[in-house]
């Protein structure tokens, strides 16, 4: 028997429901940069194009003790789709006083940052989208059809926005304003005049504030940044145990919220993953821990501290032709080069002639600048940076 066209389904929706917006998935806007690394970072010798602290291996955060024998012996059944009542806990004790039920466990913060935007946005609604920023939410939004009005990080500013900036922009017509902080490119932290703004706008318009903080715990100096937690209602806050923690391969993230927004989404999330891992989620629990948090917490911040003046050697090395605002956190990098190439195609050049991946500025609407990662071992990190030294004198005697 000959199967129903793609027409015929079509026409049956489109009698029932007037449109196949909703459900017919449209061209996807490709997702860049994490196409990027997908396809090369495994490919190449020296990968800066990480933005995690070099990974904790199971031995180094279990040890070798009643944890481990207890793993072992897990059934690797399904766990609880939401996450275990214990990594919950463990998770909102990280807030203050948060009951466990304002926290669902995702697989990773992308699907946290996934399930948020799901959630919030509709067709044709407005985002003010801090940029640059991991642009995720923005190829979400774009794929959606939003009206995307971009909140702007002047770097002559320290890459903090003008709150007059944010006042023009957000207005009752906004559904939503997406951060990130501590910043991914550029490794700022929003300040406390943009902090308090920030507050302020959603609070006045009624729009959605979508934090992501995956950053956070990773300061090169001074406390934990502050969360956006716990000032208004229609907050969604996402994070996990990839950057900080140097955990990415247990893909665990989180979204917190009202109790209210969080059932919500289970639903959303009931057409995704499902649930956690497992023996992922038991792991989670132990790396909060608080004791064990506390020093996972201060191994990255050792690793960042380590290597970041040894980078910026190297780019003060090169006189005027790098320049950077230091990064307050993150194992990351931003720099503005002043060469006449393209981001992508030193980056392309980096990768093929010497087996270096960095992250393009293109990646972030932004060319004249690359990303690099500075939270692998301080040995690799110097290697990679020679290999791109090998390049600039290739660039420099053409011309480039």
């Amino acid at each position: 028997m000959e199967s129903p066209s793609r027409d015929t389904f079509t026409g049956v929706f489109n009698r029932e429901h007037d449109s196949l917006d909703a459900v017919i998935a449209v061209k996807i806007v490709p997702f860049e940069q994490e196409n990027w690394q997908r396809e090369y970072e495994n490919t190449v010798e020296y990968n800066l194009s990480e933005s995690s602290v070099h990974p904790l291996t199971t031995q180094e955060l279990i040890g070798e003790g009643d944890v481990l024998r207890q793993l072992i012996r897990t059934p690797l059944g399904y766990p609880q789709g939401d996450g275990t009542r214990e990594l919950k806990s463990a998770i909102a004790a990280t807030y203050g006083k948060l009951p466990p039920e304002n926290v669902l466990v995702t697989v990773g913060s992308s699907e946290a940052n996934f399930a948020a935007a799901w959630h919030v946005f509709d067709k044709g609604d407005e985002l003010v989208l801090m940029t640059p920023n991991y642009a995720q939410v923005e190829g979400l939004a774009r794929n959606w059809g939003l009206k995307i009005k971009p909140l702007r990080l002047r770097e002559e500013l320290g890459w903090q926005f003008d709150p007059e900036d944010l006042k023009k922009l957000v207005t009752k017509k906004t559904k939503a304003v997406q951060v990130c902080n501590p910043d991914n490119p550029t490794g700022s932290i929003m300040g406390a005049e943009q902090r308090k703004a920030l507050i302020d706008s959603v609070k006045d318009s009624g729009a959605w504030l979508l934090s992501d903080e995956i950053y956070l715990g990773a300061e090169r100096e001074g406390s934990i940044t502050e969360s956006l937690w716990g000032h208004h209602e229609k907050t969604l806050i996402s994070n996990g145990l990839s950057k900080a923690y140097g955990l990415a391969g247990l893909r665990i993230g989180w979204l917190v919220g009202s109790k209210k927004t969080v059932d919500e989404i289970k639903s959303y999330r009931d057409y995704t993953t499902l649930a956690p891992m497992t023996l992922s989620d038991r792991l989670a629990q132990v790396a909060l821990e608080p004791g064990t948090r506390s020093r996972i917490l201060e191994r990255t911040r050792g690793i960042i501290r380590n290597n970041y003046p040894k980078i910026r050697g190297w780019l003060d090395s090169h006189g005027s032709l790098f320049s950077h605002v230091p990064p307050a956190a993150g194992a990351i990098c931003y720099v503005k080069y002043g060469m006449k190439i393209n981001s992508m195609d030193l980056a392309q050049r980096l990768r093929k002639e010497k087996s270096v991946l960095v992250v393009p500025g293109d990646h972030f609407s932004m060319d004249g600048y690359v990303r690099i990662g500075i939270g692998m071992q301080t040995d690799r990190m110097l290697k990679g940076l020679e290999r791109i030294d090998e390049l600039l004198k290739g660039l420099k005697k053409t011309g480039g």
